[in-house]
């Protein structure tokens, strides 16, 4: 399907870092954004700094997720070209520390909602003959580190249902892509940080050591990490995934990602294990 004049773009978590970068890029390329938000306060912001078919949509609420739906296609009469599932957090902290409640949480955030969201706009991809979906995974979609299992969790299981999807939507014009991000500048921190004071109880915890180092990163001003690119780098990949003829099904981005991606093919599980554990005090998104 060709790229119409003015396509529609959805995009969630256009709050800050990544979804607010390629939201306000894609926008001055040519696009009609719908950049989604969870809170009312920063849907009126984006408003305010010029995007001003913002909306509200919470991955946590089925029905949120529906009127955010209804809304696009009702202002595009039934059409939407393309759908950027930017929005997720990361929930720190050891396996065995992750209630079932937290880990619940995260996978309603990162994996049931943009589930729940894509579902949702399939039926007017597949009347208009074809469309885009964009996954924002990550490079812990396919390397586990320590520490980060209820991220780590959310990401593998979304590139399986992803890769899925991709497969049975062969021949029906809409393409499917993952984008593997490693350290990007963003807000990831300063919110994964919020969620481990919330939910980890690190006093208690057999962990309660290697949680200070872990801290230690959460709370670092600047980048944490070594090869931490700008939003920027993203963005590059969602204009492919959106305006190739033939996108490409993962979109690696930052050197730890083709690092690991090419570590994953040619290393032992074992060796692998003794690389991530040693460089577990770095990586990020």
């Amino acid at each position: 399907m060709p790229t119409p004049s003015h396509p529609a773009i959805l995009i969630t978590g256009c709050s800050s870092g990544i979804g607010h970068h390629v939201a306000h890029a894609l926008a001055r390329r040519g696009y009609r954004v719908f950049a989604s938000a969870r809170r009312k306060e920063d849907v009126e912001r984006l408003r305010a700094e010029g995007l001003d078919e913002a909306l509200q949509l919470d991955l946590d609420d089925s029905a949120s997720i529906h009127a955010a739906v209804s809304r696009v296609l009702e202002r595009t009469g039934g059409r939407l070209y393309g759908l950027f599932n930017n929005g997720a957090y990361g929930q720190p902290g050891a396996v065995e520390d992750l209630g079932r409640e937290v880990l619940r949480a995260q996978l309603e955030t990162n994996l049931l909602g943009t589930h729940e969201l894509t579902c949702a706009v399939l039926p007017a991809m597949r009347r208009q003959g074809g469309g885009r979906i964009i996954q924002n995974s990550s490079v812990l979609g396919f390397a586990a580190m320590p520490y980060r299992g209820a991220y780590n969790c959310s990401k593998f299981a979304l590139e399986g249902l992803t890769d899925t999807l991709r497969l049975e939507l062969a021949g029906t014009g809409i393409h499917v892509s993952l984008i593997e991000p490693g350290p990007i500048r963003s807000r990831f921190r300063e919110n994964a940080w919020r969620k481990f004071q919330e939910n980890i109880d690190m006093e208690r915890s057999p962990h309660r050591q290697r949680y200070l180092n872990l801290i230690e990163r959460l709370k670092k001003e600047g980048d944490a990490a070594p090869f931490t690119l700008g939003p920027e780098a993203v963005l590059k990949r969602v204009i492919h995934a959106l305006e190739s003829p033939r996108p490409k099904p993962r979109y690696y981005v930052t050197f730890p990602t083709y690092l690991f991606g090419f570590l994953r093919r040619v290393l032992s599980t074992r060796a692998l294990d003794r690389v991530l554990l040693k460089v577990s005090g770095d990586g990020g998104r």
